[in-house]
């Protein structure tokens, strides 16, 4: 193994180094990735540059840069062994780890953008069908409870109505309006 080291060009001394010591790197952050140990347990270093608080395109970050150096190693030291010079040869690595780069980035980008945030939009209640929980008073009377599906979950949220009559427990309604503080406007369903 030294005999074969000792045979390589600064050049691609060079390249090994960096390729060996990036995949160390890269094994460990794939390894603690799926194991879960991830960033939330050893400090949060996957920050954005300018600190905005939404998701964002995360470009630099650490498994970015260790992902671009372990493809700037692999794609430099297999262009060497294509013959390529020297100046094709950090071209081709500098090109290769952007790529990689821009690639993670796009990924993780499109991937929070998946998830949901979970807040409760009441607008989504506008026109829901649903069963009064708790009796809701005639004419605004008496806020009560009703159960309607609102963004895929049952939700059990406080109404009143403008009907002339209390709806009572078992009563079908449809909601009507929903007011600024979150209070859904109900009407009996026939």
């Amino acid at each position: 193994m030294m005999e074969w080291y000792s045979a390589l060009s600064s050049f691609e001394k060079t390249y090994w180094i960096i390729t060996g010591i990036s995949t160390v790197f890269f094994l460990f952050v794939l390894i603690s990735t799926f194991i879960g140990a991830d960033t939330d347990d050893i400090g949060d270093v996957d920050v954005e540059i300018e600190a905005d608080t939404g998701a964002g395109f995360q470009f630099f970050t650490l498994k970015n840069l260790v992902a671009f150096f372990t493809i700037f190693g692999w794609s430099g030291i297999a262009s060497i062994e294509a013959s390529n010079s020297k100046s094709l040869t950090i071209i081709i690595s500098i090109f290769c780890g952007l790529l990689m780069m821009f690639v993670m980035a796009a990924m993780f980008y499109y991937i929070s953008k998946l998830t949901s945030s979970g807040t409760l939009k009441m607008k989504n209640a506008l026109n829901a069908i649903g069963e009064v929980y708790l009796t809701v008073g005639a004419k605004r009377s008496k806020i009560g409870k009703v159960q309607v599906k609102v963004q895929g979950a049952l939700r059990e949220l406080e109404a009143l109505t403008d009907y002339e009559e209390d709806l009572t427990q078992g009563n079908v309604i449809k909601v009507i309006e929903v007011t600024n503080n979150g209070i859904l406007i109900i009407e009996p369903q026939n």
